[in-house]
């Protein structure tokens, strides 16, 4: 699926645009199913554990920032990162032995769509390695006006920036006059529905508001090598199951080959993203409790 040049690109920015990951079918089913849910959360007046509402929303004019974990709302998601193009491109890059970390359906609605602000996957959930990476399928065109993906090339090999706010406390965004944010070296990563983004869990990155009149569907696909295990300290609901319940879930969590027993420890920066945000739900809850400071101009 990739050739050594992608491959290459990717190690060294830390990023990568690939087209065409979604046959024409696979594309119309998971459109298909994701405004299914989007039309059942009119019935929604309050974030679940399916829907997280934006500001507007209503039973008229549906606003969601996210379908939360869509793999287990509907086996389709599941089936698409086990058994496609995208399962390819993950063997090539984090090797045989693949586990999802989380997935997420970021919904940006027309008209304002919230803003991602920018961050550094790694801030929320360090590992005893780095072979972790989000995946970013897109459902519709992405463009320069319906919130796009915007990466800084290279960040990955650089420090972990601080993702607190001024008391402290944990607020899943950097500040944007860190010395260290260079806004300028910025790519932004637009493409046709069906491609796919890929960055890795150190990248910085982050997303305008949506201004245009159409959605911009981005379903993610958070994903790490078998043998990355979870530090202790990050806010994954794993860190809640017991040892028989953890083992399960790795096995349910498999995309290629089998779970890892033994971690590979390497030098990683890491720093746990304590402590938490008064609202830790999802990345928005967490920045705008946090009081994240936007790099977004209104």
């Amino acid at each position: 699926m990739l050739s050594k040049e992608q491959i290459e690109f990717y190690n060294e920015n830390g990023y990568l645009m690939v087209e065409n990951v979604l046959t024409p079918d696979q594309l119309a089913r998971l459109r298909e199913i994701s405004y299914d849910f989007i039309d059942k959360s009119r019935a929604v007046t309050t974030s679940d554990d399916v829907f997280d509402l934006d500001e507007g929303h209503s039973a008229q004019t549906p606003k969601l920032t996210r379908i939360k974990l869509p793999h287990k709302q509907h086996p389709y998601y599941w089936e698409i990162a086990k058994n496609s193009r995208i399962t390819e491109v993950l063997r090539q890059l984090l090797g045989p032995d693949v586990l999802l970390q989380t997935s997420k359906l970021n919904t940006k609605a027309p008209g304002g769509g919230a803003a991602v602000e920018w961050h550094q996957d790694w801030a929320f959930y360090p590992h005893t390695n780095d072979d972790i990476l989000a995946c970013g399928v897109m459902l519709e065109d992405v463009d320069l006006v319906n919130g796009p993906l915007q990466v800084i090339p290279g960040s990955h090999k650089g420090p972990v920036l601080s993702h607190n706010n001024k008391d402290g406390v944990f607020c899943g965004a950097i500040d944007p006059e860190d010395p260290d944010f260079h806004s300028k070296q910025a790519v932004t990563l637009t493409g046709k529905a069906g491609s796919m983004t890929v960055h890795h869990a150190r990248t910085l990155h982050g997303s305008a508001p949506n201004r245009s009149d159409r959605a911009r569907l981005l379903l993610f696909y958070e994903c790490l090598a078998a043998d990355a295990w979870p530090l202790a300290g990050a806010s994954s609901y794993m860190h809640r199951l017991s040892a028989k319940d953890f083992l399960a879930d790795l096995e349910a969590r498999t995309i290629i080959g089998k779970p890892s027993l033994v971690p590979r420890m390497e030098a990683v920066p890491v720093v746990l993203p304590l402590p938490p945000a008064p609202d830790a739900g999802s990345i928005f809850k967490t920045q705008k409790t946090g009081g994240a400071k936007t790099a977004f101009a209104a």
